[in-house]
This record gives structure tokens, sequence and C-alpha cells, in this order.
């Protein structure tokens, strides 16, 4: 059992060195004028999820809605989200993307994915291409997960 756990530690290792490095990889691909991290996450979830609540993309990136606030304040001020009351309670604002916030995303996402569609076609094959594909499919599935079973 040690030796599995071992085993599975230096797997670990190897996949944060590899995610890391590539990462860094694509925000050279992005310029310089490009989106933070932080904008850049909260405008995906925008995107992928529809409008939110300042609370809800709090939750789905595990951090307290205060910590959001300046991000926010930045995305509000930049024209690239929009605050409306809450339907249901017009107390709660629902934070939306608004068209130059999906224009920006775009942009931003299509520097580098345009590098990485390149790189890959130069650097690996059909099936190694599937394989990351399958991959990036179980890293999600990871980072949405809690490794601690008490808290699910």
């Amino acid at each position: 059992m040690q030796n599995e756990q071992r085993s599975f530690v230096e797997t670990a290792r190897f996949i944060r060195y590899g995610v890391m490095h590539l990462a860094r990889r694509m925000r050279l691909e992005r310029g310089d004028n490009s989106l933070s991290p932080s904008k850049l996450i909260l405008l995906g979830w925008l995107m992928r999820s529809g409008p939110l609540t300042a609370t809800e993309l709090a939750a789905r990136e595990r951090v307290r809605p205060q910590s959001l606030t300046r991000t926010l304040a930045g995305l509000e001020e930049d024209g690239l989200i929009d605050r409306r009351a809450g339907e249901s309670d017009r107390r709660q604002s629902v934070i939306a993307i608004t068209e130059e916030g999906r224009a920006a995303m775009s942009h931003d996402m299509g520097q580098s994915d345009t590098w990485l569609a390149t790189a890959m076609t130069q650097r690996l094959s059909p099936t190694e291409c599937e394989i990351l594909r399958l991959a990036t499919q179980l890293m999600e599935r990871l980072a949405a997960s809690d490794p601690n079973p008490e808290k699910e």
C-alpha cells in the first residue's frame, strides 16, 4: 500500500509539473494586454453557466464572496459584466457576461487556443490528442472534487 501511495504522489507531481508549465506557456501566448487569470476564470463561469450571483460564483471558485468584490468591480467598470436585481429576490444582484465580455474572452482565449491547437497538431499524434482530451475530462472531475470525503 505504501508503494502504491508513493506512486500516486509521484504521478501527482508529474501532473502538477506539466499543468503548471502548460498554463505558463498558454499565458505567454495570450499577449501583454490580456485579462488577468482571475477575471478570465469568472468570465468563463458566466459564459458556461449563464447569469450567477456573487455567492454562486464564489462557491464555484471555492472562495468567499468578499474575495471576488474587487475583480467583479473591475469587470463591471470595463463593461465586461452586468449586474441586475434578481427575479426571485430583488435584493440580490445577478451577474451576467456582456457582449463585450464575450468578445474579450474570445479574443484572449483565441490566441492561446490557436497556439495550443497548432502545437498539438505538430507534436502529437491523433491518438495522443484523444488521450489528452480524455485526460482533461479527468482533470476537471478532480478539480471539482473534494479529497476529504467528510466534506462531500
